[in-house]
């Protein structure tokens, strides 16, 4: 076996492979950019080489650099995470006439499945179900449109060297296809250094499906199952899980089969995946297949018991695969949650900065299930501009689907960031709904549900209790330990404006008693806060709950998942008072166009004086390797102009004034 190990990547995903490595008693080599020389991961491997500065092109894509390191600390193999070489064929290539080893399927099967467009003809050629589309690049904006119009609207344009959802739009005419294929174009070159683009038919109300596959060098290929990835946002995967709810056994086996075909075709010797749109009626067709280590793989791990990391490396050392395929099954349920440092409430907007806070949930098996978490972060580290803005994968597993979902609910709970923007109230309200938890979905999840953006849940009944109890033993620990006990029993407790009654008192084990003036008792047991803690943690009637805190001049702030409040504790007279307050009016931003996020400006086309009307693009900004295209709402004319194209901007900074 290998002695020693180069892991070509970063964040999580390098901490993951650094566990297997130490598992099988193999030294790794961290290679880092500037921007990393602090991480996690370079604590935690046995050696570090920095290859460059903080931008991805000037480090991690750099092979030059990566072989040098290689010869520099005497490993033997390199393996390329996710993201930047992973799916290089050149690289691969490269190593293998350097005499090094590549952790992953061999360059000719790279290439082949590599490129969008000739992947999918091998695919047919090996019997494999694909997508009406056009096969052939397209040069021009209006040969675009003309193919468009052949196929069929609704259209997808995609970069046939994408991945990760990058360089992916969809056209519902003619306008968005100019527009679209422009910005893909921009995008893949930006991203891969490959501005190439095809187009295929967008299948409505789709599902995101993907089987993983595992091949060795001698020939067996086998399936483990599959994920359903079809929460996403912008072609972004959110949540997955494994299995997928929409399949049966038949539908499994057939694409299992497929994928396993598709893979023996290509002589594929590693971990991969092959990624299908499934109709709701259990249609299946080949999207693409991704030569490497896909970033949901803990949930094919949750329900197999195999590590696919020790896998591709046994697989890349010449081992052959120790089981067959009847000797794999599926064993519970497990979902994977991706937190990321972005906003939910500003539209999902990237939120770069230090990470203040940060307290994972406990691993391990829990009350009813198990939860993993694969961060690549630790509390004080920064999530930098440069890269990929995920904090997290949290995942969890459970017997049965309810299970895994309540897990994922409370380890979400368990979870607490803060110094930047995050998405764990959004992953939340997912968990809590009546559609995700029917197993009823679709792409168009997060769009169909939120269709105004993300502003939270209004609180269930049981939430509604949770914000009161919290902030009425909060109340009653800070006036204790202050030395003024209120000795009240009756107080209204304002949840944002709406007042609840609420008598005080305790029984004989000093728990919590609440009796609410509208009906209804509560008791809150096992209270664990003190002031200063950001998560309040008890018992509701005995069904635990975290929530989390946060003491204002006049309340508390309080979260409880995708539920969040302004909590007041008042005397009945206070009340009164405060009720009488006038509203405070928002300032009006209504002319102002504003960096939504952090980032560079790639362009702003207006100039003052300039009239503009409703549609017409006013910036476009670049941040976390997306182009984000802002447009003007309504028609006007310039007044000024804040910033120019490689200005640096911060969120809310103003780009252009409106008369």
């Amino acid at each position: 076996m290998f002695s020693k190990i180069l892991i070509a990547n970063r964040g999580e995903i390098a901490v993951r492979i650094i566990k297997t490595c130490r598992k099988m008693g193999i030294q790794t080599v961290q290679v880092y950019s500037e921007a990393d020389a602090g991480s996690l991961a370079v604590e935690m491997a046995d050696e570090a080489v920095l290859i460059g500065p903080a931008p991805a092109a000037q480090s991690y894509l750099l092979a030059d650099k990566i072989v040098e390191a290689v010869r520099q600390t005497g490993a033997q193999a390199v393996h390329p995470g996710f993201g930047f070489l992973s799916e290089n064929a050149g690289f691969a290539r490269r190593l293998r006439d350097e005499g090094i080893a590549f952790i992953g399927p061999n360059p000719e099967a790279i290439e082949a499945m590599g490129d969008k467009i000739s992947s999918k003809k091998l695919a047919a050629e090996a019997g494999v179900s694909t997508v009406p589309g056009h096969m052939g690049l397209i040069e021009t904006p209006d040969e675009a449109v003309n193919i468009a119009r052949e196929i069929g609207y609704p259209v997808m344009i995609k970069a046939s060297a994408g991945g990760g959802g990058k360089g992916i739009r969809v056209a519902h005419g003619d306008d968005d296809m100019a527009e679209g294929f422009a910005a893909v174009k921009a995008e893949a070159m930006a991203a891969f250094g490959d501005d190439r683009v095809f187009l295929e038919k967008f299948i409505v109300d789709p599902r995101h499906i993907e089987i993983q596959v595992l091949g060795d060098k001698h020939g067996h290929v086998v399936h483990l199952f599959e994920r359903e990835c079809s929460i996403q946002r912008r072609n972004q995967k959110v949540i997955e899980e494994a299995p997928s709810p929409l399949l049966d056994e038949q539908t499994r086996a057939a694409m299992g089969a497929q994928a396993v075909a598709l893979a023996m075709a290509v002589n594929y010797d590693s971990a991969g995946t092959v990624e299908f749109v499934a109709g709701q009626d259990k249609s299946f067709f080949f999207l693409e297949m991704n030569t490497r280590l896909q970033v949901e793989h803990p949930v094919t791990e949750l329900i197999t018991g195999v590590d696919l990391v020790e896998q591709m490396i046994r697989s890349a050392w010449g081992e052959a695969l120790a089981f067959g395929q009847d000797d794999l099954k599926i064993d519970g349920w497990a979902i994977e949650s991706r937190i990321y440092a972005e906003d939910p409430y500003r539209g999902f907007l990237p939120s770069i900065g230090r990470l203040v806070r940060y307290e994972q949930p406990e691993e391990g098996e829990q009350d009813g299930y198990t939860v993993r978490n694969d961060s690549g972060v630790r509390e004080g580290d920064e999530i930098s501009m440069f890269y990929d803005p995920m904090i997290a994968k949290l995942c969890a597993w459970g017997p049965t689907r309810d299970a895994a979902v309540d897990g994922m609910a409370r380890a979400l709970e368990d979870t607490h960031l803060s110094g930047l923007g995050h998405n764990i109230p959004f992953l939340s309200a997912v968990m809590d709904q009546e559609r995700f938890r029917s197993g009823n979905l679709s792409t168009s999840y997060i769009k169909d549900e939120f269709p105004d953006g993300f502003h939270g849940l209004t609180p269930v009944r049981r939430q509604t209790g949770i914000l009161i109890a919290a902030g009425m033993a909060m109340h009653e620990i800070i006036s204790e330990q202050a030395g003024y006990p209120s000795d009240r029993t009756d107080w209204i407790v304002l949840v944002d404006k709406a007042p609840h009654g609420v008598s005080l008192s305790y029984d004989e084990d000093e728990a919590l008693l609440l009796a609410f003036t509208g009906g209804g008792h509560a008791r809150l047991t096992e209270i664990d806060w003190r002031p200063g803690l950001p998560q309040f943690r008890a018992e509701l009637d005995g069904e635990p709950f975290t929530a989390e805190v946060k003491r204002v001049a006049d309340g508390f702030d309080i979260r409880h998942r995708a539920a969040r409040a302004r909590v007041r504790v008042m005397t009945p007279r206070a009340a009164e008072f405060f009720a009488r307050l006038p509203e405070k009016q928002a300032a009006d931003t209504s002319k102002l166009i504003q960096s939504p996020m952090p980032g560079l400006v790639v362009s702003v086309p207006v100039s003052v004086g300039q009239a503009v009307k409703t549609g017409e693009t006013v910036a476009i900004i670049e941040a976390m390797k997306m182009q984000n295209i802002l447009k003007a709402e309504r028609d006007g004319v310039v007044k000024a102009v804040g910033a120019k194209a490689g200005d640096p901007v911060a969120a809310d900074d103003v780009l252009v004034e409106f008369q």
